[in-house]
């Protein structure tokens, strides 16, 4: 027997859809039922891998957290990874079924369709409330036809739609009534009601405009959320992190923003220690004179390196290096660390590419993708990090690449890499990488406390949670799936 169901679809992308998901599934978790998150199709570069060695999008992740889950590929069958300005690696169930243009995988995308209604209704038939989120906006015509993310993953899981809108950017009204507009007759039904997200101020100055808009709609506004600040991992370079206003700090950690920038949610837990900077960057005049770089992960590294060249950050990276400065570079920034890319079978650039040289190996892309969870101890660390040997880490690696080096993470003089994403995920690590820099610049390290990322990130859901409570009509919601809740 398959669980209840409600769908979150939104009018844009970055309506907040994901964040409003969780906060259901927060809400429902906490009054008993056990509950999971659910997405067709997600595109972005943000992703993770399970205990079992599936890779899916982070933002199911982070909802499966709010759930007090672990996270399971059924949640998010398809994942595609933008490869270039029109084509994606494509990866079903956890593993890549290969890259393909856009115009390919439209022609493609009906029959990924039973591994989609698979996936929900096993993931279904296991929990009470799957709390489903499309992508996108769901009144996109000309993708209609062969829909498996937004109405078309609705009527297969016949589920109950909330569609979402973004008041911040302006002409919300328009956006949902003109949303509705859109929708067959079969579709319009399937709408339960409207949610204006992101709103600042009064909402007694919205109350005509939410009356006009259920007589236009002839479904109920099921409520106003105000914009929240809650802090919970970001799903893609939407993410409001890359335009944050730097603030005054002890220190000044720098991150490239690359073009194919990909889990940069790994750098979150050094924001969360007091007198730390971190900014994301994307030319020498933002960089300036940082106490660490980071260069991150990326879905194309030897674009990324070649970018990195024509936009002179590579010269920048390489003069700080000699200064001895200290930089780290995860997965795709540490094999752009070494001596040498090969891509032989063209997995994502083809050809052979000089490296910046700052460490010892070379990297060969190979035709099979590692996708492990993995864990252990630091080993043979030195440098400005060397406190670092010994301590226990907890990560996952994502990478086409193989490099000749058997360690965790490798070092020469200050320059670091490793292929762990989620390395800074343990309080210890982060906490010495900040302590050693402060103590680079004859500060008082004694000040750097060890930081509780998990109950960090159980607390921001609590809070997303009770401002579900106090914004969305949850009777209503309750009713709306088919689910009795006093």
């Amino acid at each position: 027997m398959l669980g209840k169901a409600i769908m979150i679809q939104g009018t844009c992308s970055n309506a907040g859809k994901s964040l409003l998901v969780a906060g259901l599934c927060r809400v429902f978790m906490q009054d008993g039922y056990k509950v999971a998150p659910f997405k067709s199709q997600n595109m972005a570069l943000n992703s993770y891998i399970t205990e079992d060695g599936h890779e899916m999008g982070r933002a199911q992740v982070m909802q499966a957290e709010a759930c007090r889950i672990r996270p399971d590929v059924r949640m998010n069958p398809v994942l595609l990874k933008p490869t270039s300005e029109s084509g994606s690696q494509v990866i079903v169930n956890g593993h890549v079924l290969g890259n393909m243009s856009a115009k390919d995988y439209y022609k493609n995308k009906l029959s990924l369709a039973d591994e989609v209604k698979k996936a929900y209704d096993s993931l279904s038939s296991e929990y009470d409330i799957v709390v489903i989120e499309g992508a996108g906006s769901p009144a996109e015509i000309n993708l209609k036809e062969n829909d498996i993310v937004n109405m078309g993953m609705a009527k297969m899981a016949n589920a109950p739609v909330l569609i979402v809108g973004d008041i911040d950017r302006g002409g919300v009204f328009a956006s949902l009534a003109g949303t509705m507009l859109l929708f067959s007759e079969e579709e319009r039904k399937r709408v339960k009601g409207t949610v204006i997200n992101k709103f600042r101020g009064d909402v007694s100055i919205l109350e005509p405009g939410l009356k006009m808009l259920e007589d236009i709609t002839h479904v109920p506004v099921v409520g106003v959320v105000p914009y929240l600040t809650i802090d919970v991992d970001d799903e893609d370079s939407l993410s409001e992190r890359f335009t944050a206003k730097q603030r005054a700090a002890l220190i000044d950690i720098a991150v490239i923003k690359l073009p194919r920038i990909s889990n940069f949610t790994d750098f979150n837990p050094l924001e969360y220690i007091s007198g730390v900077s971190l900014r994301y960057v994307s030319s020498v005049k933002e960089l300036r004179d940082p106490d660490l770089i980071i260069i991150p992960g990326t879905k194309n590294t030897m674009s990324d390196l070649a970018w990195l060249r024509e936009s002179g950050l590579e010269a920048a990276i390489l003069k700080h290096a000699s200064k001895n400065k200290p930089i780290l570079g995860i997965c795709g920034g540490y094999q752009m660390l070494g001596k040498e890319i090969s891509d032989p079978h063209g997995s994502e650039h083809g050809g052979t590419m000089k490296a910046m040289g700052l460490l010892e190996h070379s990297t060969v892309f190979d035709k099979q993708k590692v996708q492990k969870l993995t864990q252990g101890k630091l080993s043979n660390v030195g440098g400005i990090f060397q406190d670092l040997s010994q301590k226990e880490f907890m990560g996952y690696e994502i990478h086409m690449g193989i490099s000749n080096t058997a360690n965790n993470l490798v070092n020469c003089g200050n320059v670091y890499g490793s292929y762990i994403h989620g390395l800074l995920d343990k309080e210890e690590i982060a906490k010495t990488v900040v302590a050693a820099l402060m103590e680079a610049k004859g500060l008082n390290s004694d000040a750097v406390k060890a930081f509780d990322i998990e109950q960090y990130k159980q607390t921001q859901y609590d809070i997303l949670a009770e401002n579900i409570r106090k914004c969305l009509d949850m009777k209503y919601i309750y009713e709306m799936i088919g689910v009795k809740h006093e």
